[in-house]
Formats: structure tokens, sequence, C-alpha cells
């Protein structure tokens, strides 16, 4: 019964040191931001008792766009553990107490989707974080889901990536499938219903879903990086989307299913 104060106690009481240092970090020291992040990620997934398993190989030395589906709010402390990532999240995030500021600080492009005069201002973001050699992720399903399926992709994401190449004069821009899932709980498989447990989507109120996650036991996560593409003008957005679609629905539907998933 105390883990969940203890837990939410930590966190709150971490995160200004986290927000104050990253800032720090940004303008004196701007080489430790990255690993800085990884590191208060871990610690945030040992402290929610959330085991990640990597397969597959991230992308490193060329401007990436990772193209994800999204599960749950766990996914950012997830992703974040592995690499040093910058996530395009929606603009609601940003006036949230304290969360808004930590976002910042973790260099996140907002978009609000409401307001498609706005893109242009995304794109520029995300072209400048590609610029500074840091991958960002982009949920392509444009919304979490039940942890059960991956929803169809958003084509007008993913054809955002010719305007950051073109925004940032970035020469070749690689766009990388990845699947996260989580498969078991207490170290035991999940089933379809027990899924929704860990995802946060719908109409979820966040504060009593958080408690109920720190509840449970040990939570698996499994991330699968999958076949890169190139990003040129040869390829037709929607061809690109169902083809990144594809291999994160294959990978995501072999981990739940217990096979290693083939990530290229």
């Amino acid at each position: 019964m105390l883990r969940v104060p203890f837990v939410l106690a930590v966190f709150f009481s971490s995160l200004p040191f986290m927000i104050a240092l990253q800032w720090a970090l940004a303008r004196v020291a701007p080489s430790r931001w990255g690993p800085t992040s990884v590191g208060y990620y871990r610690f945030l997934c040992r402290l929610l008792r959330i085991r990640v398993r990597v397969q597959g190989v991230p992308v490193t030395g060329t401007p990436v766009l990772i193209v994800s589906n999204h599960v749950s709010w766990a996914d950012i402390v997830v992703l974040g553990a592995i690499a040093p990532m910058v996530f395009v999240a929606k603009r609601d995030i940003s006036g949230w107490p304290l969360i808004g500021a930590a976002a910042r600080v973790q260099k996140v492009v907002f978009v609000d989707r409401e307001r498609r005069q706005q893109t242009g201002n995304t794109v520029s973001e995300m072209a400048a974080r590609l610029a500074e050699g840091h991958p960002v992720v982009l949920f392509a399903e444009g919304t979490s889901s039940d942890g059960n399926r991956v929803l169809p992709f958003r084509t007008a994401l993913i054809g955002a990536a010719a305007a950051v190449r073109e925004d940032g004069n970035i020469t070749e821009l690689v766009l990388q499938p990845l699947s996260i899932a989580y498969p078991g709980l207490g170290g035991l498989p999940m089933g379809r219903a027990q899924r929704p447990r860990v995802a946060w989507y719908g109409d979820l109120d966040f504060l009593p879903h958080l408690k109920n996650f720190i509840r449970r036991n040990d939570v698996d996560a499994v991330v699968s990086f999958g076949t890169p593409v190139v990003a040129d003008d040869g390829h037709d957005r929607k061809t690109t989307a169902r083809t990144l679609e594809a291999a994160v629905r294959q990978m995501t539907v072999g981990v739940l299913r217990g096979r290693v998933a083939k990530t290229g």
C-alpha cells in the first residue's frame, strides 16, 4: 500500500532536479545532455519496475526519424532508457505542471493536430533536432492503443519526412520502424484482457491509471527496431506509411505471440 506514495514522492521530488540539470547541460555541456537523459529514464524504469528488452539495432550516424506504434505514457520512459531520443507529442502536454517543463528540457517537439497552420513550425523543430544529431520519434498512429493491436498510420505524419529534409537541408533521412510491446507482467505472459492495464488510451484519467500501474508487479517491455527505409522523393507517402505500418505490426504481433520478432 505504501508503494504508490513512495514512488510518486520520489518521482515528483527528483523531477525538478532533473529539469534544472538538463536545462543547464543544454547550455554549458550539450554533449552530456543525452547520457544524462538516458540515465534518468533508466532510473525511472527501475523505480516503476519496467524491464526493457531490445531487439534489432537502432540506426546511428545519420539523421533518423523513428516511426513507432504507441501504447502508453510508459513508452517515453522505455524508449528514453535505450538511447537519447527526441519525441513528438501533443501540445496539451506542454501545459501540464512539471511534466510540461520536463518535456521542454527533453527537447520534445509539440504538435497541435487541430491547427494545421502550425505544421510548418513543427517541421522546423523536427529538422532542428535532427540537425543536432538527435533521433526523432514519431508515434505514427496519432494516438495510443489498448496494447493488443497497431492502429493505421497517419500518412500526413509520415509525409512530414520530405518537409523535414527540405527545411533542415538534410541530404539523407532514414525512416526506421520501431515496435514497442508489453508482453509480460510479474514474470508471466499477459493476455489480451490484461494488456490494457499497462496501456493508457481513450478517456482514461492519468493519475488513477498511473497509480494502478505502480501497484502492478514487474512489467516487461520489448522494443524492436526494424529495417530502415531511406526517405526520398521517389517514394509515395502512402506507400511508405503502409510499408512502415506493416513492419511495426509484424514485429508487435511477433512479440505478443511469444515469437522473436523479425527486425531485418
